[in-house]
């Protein structure tokens, strides 16, 4: 049997099984053996009978004493056995399972594991796992992996379906990782570690897997990213760009740039002059002011006679950037476009036809700008906005239509700088971590629905001075099932019940783009009161005048989705609120909407979402077209981190291409996961 067989060759795995595995994203051998535990419980210590504790999951050794019982209490069967070891006894109970009667032999020795109650001085184990003792127990008497499971498949079935995928790959699985990093880093058996993070043999066993499992999937990541980087050191470039006299754009932006941007923009132009490629990541907090530093470096970029491209996820955005763009650089005598899938046919064929010939100097847009239609006549620098909405294939699709041109990122999701090496790591970051003079804190309160009436006065209080509101919701729709706010049954409930003297409208994203615009464009004219969206509201959309947002369901967002959308607001100079609703008694929803009240500091919330939520959410590493982390813990694992960052680097600069015999293995290994896997994903 191959690794790179179908599930399906697998004794006990036929296609409704294999069905249901495939649902996981299990469809090989070798995606099986790769499924990795998300937990495990520890069932190994034996209780006895007499220290057994009610309320609480027990272990006990013990043999079945006669043949068990089988009752039938109306649509219900119950099974009871009595177990007995030593000179106790225990009932254990099983509720609409009648196999078990048949499966337990009188007199066997079995191990048990299960929730011990107490009923009427008695006291009783219920659906507890068994399984004869012996050494290959998988399921009791040991410490037990606990996975993500399909509907209708138990924990117990798809541990024997791992533990019958590693017996038929027993020998075979593939040593990828040169011996000199195996021998450097104290590094187990890739063997030994998928063996021993499935089924323990002890406790040093299994943090010895684990250290060599996450550190081969940092390694693989760091060195895909290094070879999409290019070079270490950066490649040389083509595109000459000289320091320019930016007095004139800068008084068009109307306000002194911080220090902070200031650090950012000469780090920009250092590249600039660098002879070689610039692949920088802007990161700063909502409102820091990273726009005006990218107009800046367009504006340099126009200047020397190449032409200067944005990228925005949105339509929404994509406008709200033109319109700022068109401003600032119109009356400078530079021409910008914008390209849409919104526009209409005619409008797109002048926008190719201006682009083109290098009429237009600017261009924004959205993924219309990697059509195979759009021609560049002098691409000089690549701006993509809000990277965590694009994938790493679509930057490197805009940036191949010019001739090795500049690449300047930007994001307002603050990470912490180490594990931005992960996520970015095939660009230089910079950080704005200061805010501009005149941005006020937005004062943040979480309350429950009780508050509604003093919410609604609020509203009417903001309205009457002028100002307007956000209020976001989780569904676009009711859905029986849940209690959410939805946006279209809550808007019609404002309109004409609630606020009936107000103007209220709402935006979601199943709307056609021409009307989703229409509505924000009339928002951001004054002309709505309360607007209800969804978060399609999230980023691109800058209306100074709103001065209050009030998210619904908060619990249902995590702290980087509830600072981005605070940030909505405080975007002018009046005071501005964040009032975050929710019902929740979760701890750590709890927890999140506290740390929302505290702070401001994108910086701060960045680092408590990551303790709470995982890098697997906060990252949402598919956007960026890389496979999701199977069991590294970016938070927890920053000293393996940081050694598996040096050593990518080494071995990136001896062998770039990894074509050396040892490293040969290595490198087929990251072609099979990044691209073969990731191409399913990435477009």
């Amino acid at each position: 049997m191959e690794p790179k067989d179908s599930i399906e060759v697998i004794k006990n795995i036929g296609k409704t099984r294999a069905a249901q595995l495939n649902k996981l994203g299990i469809e090989t051998v070798e995606d099986l053996v790769e499924y990795y535990p998300r937990d495990y419980e520890d069932r190994s210590t034996y209780v006895p009978l007499d220290e057994v504790e009610p309320g609480k999951v027990n272990t006990i050794r013990g043999r079945v004493c006669g043949k068990p019982e089988a009752k039938k209490i109306r649509s219900m069967t119950i099974v009871n056995a009595r177990i007995t070891a030593g000179k106790g006894f225990i009932e254990c109970v099983w509720f609409n399972q009648p196999y078990v009667r048949n499966q337990l032999t009188p007199g066997r020795e079995y191990s048990f594991t299960g929730r011990v109650t107490e009923k009427f001085g008695r006291i009783q184990m219920e659906s507890p796992d068994y399984e004869p003792v012996n050494e290959n127990s998988l399921n009791t008497g040991r410490i037990v992996p606990v996975y993500t499971v399909p509907n209708k498949m138990s924990q117990k079935i798809i541990r024997g379906c791992i533990k019958d995928a590693m017996d038929s790959v027993e020998g075979t699985l593939e040593e990828y990782m040169p011996h000199s990093i195996l021998e450097k880093h104290d590094l187990c058996s890739r063997e030994f570690a998928v063996k021993n993070i499935h089924f323990p043999e002890s406790d040093t066993a299994f943090f010895k897997a684990r250290r060599r499992l996450v550190f081969d999937e940092l390694l693989l990541l760091q060195l895909h990213l290094l070879e999409l980087k290019g070079n270490v050191c950066s490649k040389k470039s083509t595109v000459k760009i000289e320091d320019q006299d930016d007095t004139e754009i800068r008084k068009k932006i109307g306000f002194k740039l911080t220090d902070a941007q200031e650090r950012v923009l000469n780090e920009i132009k250092s590249d600039f002059k660098s002879g070689f490629i610039m692949n920088r990541l802007i990161q700063g907090d909502v409102g820091s002011g990273k726009t005006a530093v990218a107009m800046i470096a367009a504006y340099i970029a126009v200047n020397n006679g190449y032409q200067a491209v944005l990228m925005a996820p949105t339509d929404v955005l994509a406008n709200q950037h033109y319109k700022s763009f068109f401003d600032v650089f119109e009356p400078l005598g530079i021409k910008c476009e914008l390209l849409t899938s919104g526009l209409k046919k005619r409008e797109k064929e002048r926008a190719y036809d201006n682009i083109e010939t290098g009429y237009s100097k600017i261009v924004i847009g959205t993924h219309a700008l990697i059509q195979d239609r759009v021609k560049y006549n002098n691409l000089g620098l690549v701006i993509t906005d809000e990277q965590h909405r694009f994938g790493v294939r679509q930057r490197e699709m805009l940036a191949n239509k010019g001739d090795e041109p500049h690449v300047l990122v930007m994001t307002a999701t603050p990470i912490p700088r180490t594990l931005a090496l992960i996520l970015y790591g095939d660009l230089d970051i910079s950080i704005i971590d200061k805010l501009p003079p005149g941005r006020q804190k937005i004062d943040t309160f979480a309350v429950n629905h009780s508050y509604y009436q003093r919410l609604y006065a609020f509203i009417k209080k903001e309205a009457a001075k002028g100002r307007q509101a956000y209020i976001i919701c989780p569904m676009i729709e009711e859905n029986d099932k849940t209690e959410l706010r939805a946006v279209i049954s809550y808007t019609d409930e404002l309109d004409r019940n609630i606020l009936p003297e107000l103007k209220v409208s709402c935006v979601h994203g199943k709307m056609k783009n021409d009307e989703k615009q229409e509505i924000m464009e009339s928002f951001a004219r004054g002309e709505i009161d309360v607007l209800v969206s969804t978060t399609v509201i999230e980023v691109g959309i800058n209306v100074p005048n709103a001065t209050l947002m009030i998210i619904e369901n908060a619990e249902r967002f995590g702290l980087s989705a509830l600072h981005q959308l605070r940030g909505r607001v405080g975007r002018g100079s009046e005071k501005s609120y964040c009032i975050l609703v929710s019902d929740t008694k979760n701890k750590t929803s709890k927890e999140r909407l506290e740390i929302m009240c505290k702070t401001n500091d994108g910086f701060v919330i960045s680092e408590k979402d990551l303790t709470l939520r995982g890098p697997g959410d906060f990252f949402g590493t598919r956007q960026h077209g890389l496979p999701e982390m199977k069991i590294a813990n970016l938070y927890k694992d920053i000293d393996i981190l940081k050694e598996v960052q040096q050593t990518a680097i080494e071995l990136y600069k001896e062998d770039r291409e990894l074509k050396s015999v040892e490293n040969s293995l290595l490198r087929n290994k990251i072609f099979d996961i990044f691209t073969t896997k990731v191409k399913k994903i990435c477009l």
